[in-house]
């Protein structure tokens, strides 16, 4: 869904020091708001974001290079997905044929386009890739609801051919996904993808066969016009988080049903506790090397970090911090102004 996000662009407080996990905040070469990160490992990460920005680091952040985006700085790349160093793919958001995925196989040196929106009503939020065993690479991208379908695409050839799932649900009016931070679609294995839905209902899409079918399951996150889930992080099939958020209120947000942990593949959810600032919601990862329980949030009105799963919450910083990523002890959180931080637990 569609994000005016311009008013957000405001001062905000520096990252206060903690005991756990340790914080810096890292050098960008760019001033853009950086939509969504996303690491391959604990040195290998990339962001992308508004004015065409895409980023890349291979040291763990201690360097950051823009790299050449296709179609020069016109789109929002809303997402990014990369399976290596040189790997990665893109999603630009936009009504139309603004909506598109590129992919890159030489480190964003050269981009294909491998999907061109034609629907002027559809609007795309996120991807998501995974590769198999055995090489295979699975695909699904999401989309707001247009002409009464779902939108919802799925690869099995790393995007070579994106298809339209004709399993797809029937949507609700006006149902859609969030743009914000590129987690509305997940993997948990390579045949397992979820996608969080925002208005009205804020439902889940479930697939086991990498896309083509899908089951819907409730959800008792926060719902509304604008409002609804944004963002997923699920450590295999079955264990996953999701955050939710009023997207009308990005600063003021304060709805309490906005964290929730599942323990059985989105079918039923426990709700925990908010983290201590107003604002929507949008990032959240599990922290993978950590001890179970540990969980970064990222939203409009701050960064958190939880240590018992989140029960109780630590403030990071109040910065617009759309999108979190992590691999290994270490979390990437990507702000506005083209700010990034790193944590290492």
């Amino acid at each position: 869904m569609r994000l005016c996000l311009a008013a957000l662009l405001v001062s905000s407080s520096v990252l206060h020091a903690q005991s756990a996990p340790r914080v810096q905040e890292q050098t960008s070469p760019t001033t853009a708001l950086l939509q969504t990160i996303h690491a391959v490992n604990d040195s290998v990460v990339w962001a992308s974001g508004h004015r065409g920005t895409v980023l890349r680091t291979r040291d763990g952040g201690i360097t950051w290079e823009r790299l050449p985006a296709p179609a020069g700085d016109t789109l929002e790349f809303r997402d990014v997905h990369a399976l290596s160093v040189n790997e990665a793919w893109i999603l630009s958001s936009g009504n139309g044929p603004k909506s598109r995925i590129y992919h890159t196989t030489d480190g964003g040196r050269r981009w294909s386009r491998q999907f061109l929106n034609a629907d002027s009503a559809a609007f795309f939020d996120c991807l998501s890739m995974r590769a198999s065993s055995a090489g295979t690479v699975f695909g699904v991208a999401f989309g707001d609801a247009s002409n009464g379908r779902s939108n919802i695409l799925y690869t099995r050839d790393g995007g070579a051919h994106w298809t339209p799932a004709e399993g797809a649900p029937a949507p609700r009016p006006s149902e859609g996904g969030f743009a914000a931070s590129g987690q509305c679609v997940v993997h948990g294995d390579a045949q397992t993808v979820f996608v969080a839905t925002g208005a009205p209902e804020a439902r889940l899409f479930r697939s086991t066969d990498g896309g083509a079918r899908w089951q819907v399951l409730a959800t008792p996150f926060v719902r509304g016009t604008v409002a609804g889930m944004t963002g997923l992080s699920f450590d295999g099939p079955r264990r996953g988080v999701a955050v939710a958020g009023d997207i009308d209120r990005l600063r003021t947000d304060t709805s309490s049903a906005v964290i929730g942990i599942t323990e059985d593949g989105g079918t039923t959810w426990t709700l925990r506790a908010r983290p201590p600032l107003p604002g929507a919601l949008s990032g959240v990862t599990w922290v993978p090397a950590v001890p179970r329980g540990a969980i970064v949030a990222s939203g409009y009105g701050g960064a958190f970090y939880s240590l018992d799963g989140a029960l109780t919450w630590t403030t990071l910083t109040d910065a617009v911090t759309p999108s979190v990523t992590a691999a290994g002890r270490r979390v990437w959180i990507s702000g506005a102004k083209g700010r990034i931080w790193r944590l290492d637990f």
